[in-house]
């Protein structure tokens, strides 16, 4: 699933190609994946493009005096570039094609949006607003936002009961991370996923703090400039821990552990986070005695 780094990436890559063109035409390929229908798709087209923002995981493009197509990509969704799509009306089907948007001018200039697998969950918007959509109107703080202090990050896990690993996926307490950067996070943080929020020292409170801003950051450096087709292979390459399950840890070379639920997994070192004891493979486990 595309996160905060990517979508950030995605963002200045559409708007380094759009800002100051028209929207020629918008094809809703596969009906299911809008979810509004008021303004309709066709008030995009023939508006220019003003900017390109991000909102937590969604992307919004905003057209001068005109509606915001907002999408959010899902864990298999994703936008591809290209500069000669065809003219003609794609025809909908069993593919992986969602939605297609053509600029006036070059021809041939937009982009696709696709989803693999058979859970369709891409969602696209038509709004008057950005924060008429439901999930946008729903976040948190944007971790990257200057106002997002040490004080802001601390208020926000007081009194939380739940695990940390959970709360740093909640979109409404912050905005952006998902599966793979809290566990990046909390790696680099020395934090067991399991831990609760609520009893993390004001030094751990600390150190998770400065590990996703840190984290994040990096993640769109490295992020910035690559193209959107290569942004998946960017982003696997440069983490540490998720997705690594059995490869060595970098920091102290032990043996990357997972845990698997029924729709997810997630990666953590048990020297760097557990105290050296892996954590049992269920939800809501305990660490084993």
């Amino acid at each position: 699933m595309p996160e905060l780094p990517e979508v950030q990436a995605l963002a200045e890559f559409l708007a380094d190609r759009l800002v100051g063109r028209a929207v020629a035409r918008v094809y809703p390929v596969a009906v299911s994946v809008l979810k509004t229908y008021d303004p309709p798709l066709g008030a995009l087209e023939g508006r220019e493009i003003t900017a390109v923002r991000r909102y937590g995981k969604f992307l919004g493009i905003a057209t001068d005096g005109g509606p915001h197509l907002v999408t959010h990509l899902a864990r298999a969704g994703w936008l591809r570039w290209k500069d000669d799509l065809p003219a003609a009306p794609p025809r909908p089907g069993r593919g992986p094609l969602a939605l297609r948007l053509l600029l006036a001018e070059p021809e041939g200039a937009g982009f696709d949006l696709t989803e693999a697998g058979t859970q369709k969950r891409l969602a696209v918007y038509c709004a008057r607003d950005p924060g008429d959509v439901p999930g946008i109107a729903r976040l948190g703080p944007d971790p990257l936002d200057p106002s997002f202090t040490l004080e802001a990050f601390a208020a926000l896990l007081a009194g939380e009961r739940r695990q940390i690993k959970g709360v740093l996926r909640d979109q409404s307490v912050i905005a952006g991370i998902g599966n793979a950067y809290s566990d990046e996070v909390l790696h680099a943080a020395r934090t067991s996923p399991f831990k609760l929020a609520a009893s993390l020292t004001e030094d751990e409170t600390a150190a998770l703090y400065g590990a996703v801003g840190t984290t994040l950051r990096d993640a769109v450096e490295r992020s910035r400039g690559v193209a959107a087709g290569e942004l998946k292979a960017e982003k696997k390459s440069g983490l540490r821990v998720h997705g690594r399950t059995g490869e060595a840890c970098p920091v102290c070379g032990d043996t990357i552990r997972e845990v698997s639920y029924r729709d997810r997994s997630m990666q953590y070192c048990p020297t760097c986070q557990t105290g050296g004891k892996p954590l049992a493979d269920r939800r809501l486990s305990r660490l084993l005695k």
